[in-house]
């Protein structure tokens, strides 16, 4: 299929597409005119590769573990599995960070509203 279709297939638009081949996410054949073919099974990898985006991966880190797919074993799955870990532990830090960013910002609000209250309260003249 060319790479329309598949992006009809998938809901991915022909750009992205072309970024997950040039990302090595994503192989197709070239015609004699340069047009790009897929097999139709590259559906189900661009779904996948879907997943991993919505999952927070990020173009490299799927590169690291699409090995797993394209050719298991214990060995590449022990990798995928490791590579997913260290990106949920990075992933958990970066929200523990939003946490602590959203709690100095409602500490900060608290003291702005409590000036507000002591301001209102406060004789006029």
């Amino acid at each position: 299929m060319r790479i329309g279709e598949l992006a009809s297939h998938t809901g991915v638009s022909v750009r992205s597409l072309r970024y997950y081949e040039e990302q090595g996410l994503l192989a197709s054949t070239r015609s004699a005119s340069g047009q790009r073919h897929y097999t139709d099974d590259v559906v189900e990898r661009v779904t996948l590769i879907q997943r991993l985006y919505a999952a927070g991966l990020s173009s490299r880190t799927i590169a690291e573990v699409l090995p797993c797919v394209d050719s298991p074993s214990e060995e590449t799955s022990d990798a995928a599995l490791e590579r997913m870990a260290q990106e949920r532990d990075r992933l958990s830090a970066h929200i523990a960070d939003l946490v602590r960013t959203r709690d100095a910002l409602d500490e900060l609000m608290a003291v702005n509203r409590a000036y507000r209250e002591k301001l209102r309260a406060a004789p006029v003249g």
